[in-house]
């Protein structure tokens, strides 16, 4: 491994930076140093949708794999990707090389690598409608190998390297792009982009809106959106529509409806809602953020507190879109 560091400082690892500490961090920056990964390691990317709630006392390896090939064919673009990468650099450097599709997905927060765990998503777009295969050091097998788009099992941020953490260590992401560009506005504010639009107008518009919506984490700490946006059956839309006539929904080509999780935190009032330290954003019910002095234990009765409202108001249960981690692995609300 090319660097460990002992009992190092987590917060500068994870953006909702809360006060927590590791016994051993390994900085993976090349394929040759899989062997050596520690069986019982957490794999970790940017940590922009992981809090750590406590010390840790796994080791953490930060994968940082590095590397950007672009090859053209007739009808794609083939782009392969070092699992390190900052994904919205990725976006914007494919931009501006003329090749489109990614750019519904800009400003998202974290690493290339990360991307196909929470198959990210956003206006209409998920990560997996380009992705051809996920290169992965199988601790299990202890193996090099190329998962297929079909075999990640991927759903709404969900995919095998979110099921089974603990056996995939993403090394590489292959991507393939069609050359003939189709514009996504079908969903949110790109429904109102006046035609004829470009890709660039698209990714303009899709950071100008996540900067006015959504706190900077390098200015206040947070972890994106905190909670999934629910997927309910048409029945229970058809219940709660009577009553929240103005609630905002989106259809799914399965029939099933998808409801805005900020909106239902909204609607209860929420925002600004604190627990010690830990709070609804005052401007993104969907966000909660680090106001000062944070605890894990603040972040986790605050998320239990906005389960169990939504819950009584609404009848659907909402799931943690974000990794809490304690001492001993991963947390469920």
């Amino acid at each position: 491994m090319s660097e460990t560091k002992i009992s190092t400082d987590l917060s500068t690892l994870h953006t909702f930076r809360l006060p927590a500490k590791a016994q051993d961090i390994i900085f993976l920056d090349s394929q040759e140093q899989v062997n050596d990964i520690p069986s019982d390691a957490y794999i970790l990317g940017g940590g922009s949708n992981t809090i750590f709630l406590t010390d840790f006392k796994k080791p953490i390896v930060c994968v940082r794999v590095k590397g950007i090939k672009v090859r053209q064919a007739k009808e794609h673009w083939s782009v392969k990707v070092g699992a390190g990468e900052d994904w919205h650099n990725l976006v914007l450097f494919l931009n501006k090389k003329g090749i489109h599709g990614l750019e519904n997905l800009a400003l998202i927060p974290g690493t290339v690598g990360a991307a196909p765990v929470q198959n990210i998503g956003a206006y209409g777009r998920e990560v997996s409608d380009f992705i051809d295969y996920v290169q992965v050091w199988d601790r299990q097998e202890r193996k090099l190998v190329n998962v297929s788009t079909v075999d990640c099992q991927f759903g709404y941020r969900d995919s095998i390297f979110k099921q089974y953490p603990m056996r995939w260590v993403i090394l590489e992401v292959h991507f393939l792009i069609p050359k003939l560009w189709q514009p996504e506005l079908s969903y949110g504010e790109l429904k109102a982009l006046n035609q004829p639009v470009s890709a660039t107008d698209i990714l303009n518009k899709v950071i100008a809106i996540r900067t006015a919506k959504l706190p900077d984490p390098k200015v206040i700490p947070n972890a994106g959106s905190f909670f999934k946006n629910p997927v309910i059956s048409r029945s229970k839309y058809s219940e709660l529509i009577e009553r929240f006539p103005t609630m905002p929904y989106f259809e799914l080509v399965t029939g099933e409806i998808k409801l805005a999780a900020g909106w239902l935190i909204d609607h209860l009032n929420l925002k600004g809602f604190k627990i010690g330290g830990a709070a609804v954003h005052m401007q993104q019910a969907l966000v909660l953020i680090n106001s000062g002095g944070a605890t894990g234990a603040d972040v986790v009765k605050l998320a239990r507190h906005i389960l169990s409202v939504v819950y009584e108001n609404y009848g659907i249960e909402l799931e943690a879109e974000v990794r809490l981690l304690d001492e001993k692995g991963l947390v469920s609300l």
